[in-house]
């Protein structure tokens, strides 16, 4: 890939690269064991008069689209929104793709309470009509947003027909990669297979994306993508409790859809490792602060109809996760999350680094490196992180998935803040993510449908 092309998708992902030095420094003290000192992070929540959103001072939010709100399309916005990345727009404008993890029968979907609305689109503009009876509500909107006014310009259905779209991954070349949270088979009221990735352009235009699964990034419970600008291969996480981390190599950069060779991650010399240091397991535990080469493990059969990929690939080697959810790619480096990992079940993030001659034969030189990059064990400090994305001036920033939830920034110096508290919603917050300019973090309060802008004295790079 040319090197302006992956400038522009790190700019795009809201990364700064010095910044994100410094994250490799995090673990190098005990630091993020404890809550940040009064002077890290914005300061202190202060309470929302509206009783939503607790935020620093001098921050402010504005609800900007409702579950529910009629599109420019002529459907209604779908529920539950989650994953979402941001990509720039013509004349400044913002670019936001959001997932929807709703499943077939929701009444809360793009067509409709009682579908009157399916009717306006061809079966085949659907992946998965359900026989007219029940049609995946899944997929995602894609909104057009002028940060300058704080108004959504435009919005439309941008993928139909698909199920619990839960989180994905910007590409270099301008598009989202949207994952299916679901593996249900086609039967009596489906009519395709699921758990399955899709592809969506980011574009101004009103246009819903031709629903072609690609196969060969395996069939399992998705949850998050990260695309290394690089070499285009994709990393990928699994949200099951027992889950692995993937690789896939695209045969053609740039074009997943033409096929690839799907690949599980392995420690080199500790073969079916289980990371996920739950107190109750009589294994070795994953050590903090400690780099383990990693082996890439070819896996066939990846359509898996019996939803076994996790099993298969652990028997051959493959190290075990829990609950892989958000991924992000920073400079030549990959972070996940694991909702429930570690003693207390509250939480991880890994981070791995690729080798310099990822994919190739020569990999075997200099092997990639995983890393336990942060396992607080105290749910005042961290508690069952989500989806992650790294701010413009090198902090990582989580959503946590829990009935209470923060955002939780991580200083370059491994100090924890809070950014943002849901006091309004029993629900997790979910798809923050900065826009292309980093004046706004837009995030999602999932279970109240609705997509928050919070604009504020943000640092810089």
């Amino acid at each position: 890939m040319q090197n302006n092309n992956r400038r522009t998708f790190l700019k795009s992902a809201g990364i700064v690269s010095l910044g994100f030095l410094g994250l490799t420094h995090y673990v190098q003290s005990q630091s993020f064991l404890r809550p940040a000192p009064n002077n890290a992070g914005y300061g202190p929540l202060l309470p929302d008069p509206d009783g939503i959103l607790n935020l620093p001072k001098g921050f402010s939010y504005k609800v900007i689209f409702r579950q529910g709100d009629p599109m420019s399309d002529g459907f209604f916005g779908p529920d539950k929104p989650d994953g979402m990345s941001t990509f720039e727009g013509k004349r400044g404008r913002t670019i936001l793709i959001r997932n929807h993890e709703t499943n077939p029968g929701d009444e809360k979907g793009p067509y409709g309470k009682n579908l009157e609305l399916l009717s306006k689109l061809r079966p085949a503009q659907l992946y998965d009509y359900g026989r007219g009876k029940m049609p995946g509500t899944g997929g995602t909107s894609t909104l057009i947003y002028n940060e300058k006014s704080g108004e959504v310009e435009k919005s439309y259905l941008s993928l139909a027909g698909t199920i619990r779209n839960c989180a994905g991954g910007m590409t270099p070349w301008n598009s989202w990669i949207t994952c299916e949270e679901n593996t249900e088979r086609a039967g009596e009221e489906l009519e395709k297979d699921h758990g399955y990735n899709f592809e969506v352009p980011a574009s101004e235009k009103i246009q819903l994306t031709k629903p072609v699964p690609l196969k060969d990034m395996g069939r399992f419970n998705h949850e998050a993508v990260c695309v290394d600008p690089r070499t285009s291969i994709v990393y990928q996480t699994e949200d099951r409790g027992d889950g692995l981390i993937y690789r896939y190599l695209p045969y053609v950069e740039g074009q997943l859809a033409k096929g690839g060779k799907l690949q599980v991650l392995a420690l080199k010399e500790q073969k079916s490792f289980d990371t996920r240091n739950w107190k109750d397991l009589e294994t070795p535990k994953m050590p903090m602060n400690e780099t383990f080469e990693v082996a890439w493990l070819d896996i066939d059969q990846v359509e898996a109809p019996e939803d076994d990929l996790r099993h298969r690939g652990f028997a051959q080697g493959a190290a075990r996760f829990a609950r892989g959810e958000g991924m992000w790619f920073g400079d030549d480096e990959v972070y996940f999350a694991c909702t429930n990992g570690g003693e207390i079940g509250s939480g991880q993030v890994f981070r791995y680094v690729p080798s310099p001659y990822e994919g190739t034969a020569r990999e075997k030189e200099a092997p990639g490196k995983l890393e336990l990059f942060l396992e607080p064990n105290d749910q005042d400090i961290l508690k069952n992180c989500d989806n992650l994305t790294v701010a413009p001036w090198g902090d990582l920033v989580l959503c946590e998935d829990h009935n209470h939830p923060f955002v939780v920034g991580v200083t370059q110096n491994g100090e924890c803040y809070k950014l943002a508290e849901n006091v309004g919603y029993e629900s997790e917050f979910a798809g923050g993510v900065f826009s292309p300019s980093g004046d706004t973090y837009f995030v999602n309060i999932q279970h109240a449908g609705l997509t928050v802008a919070i604009t504020g004295p943000w640092k810089k790079a």
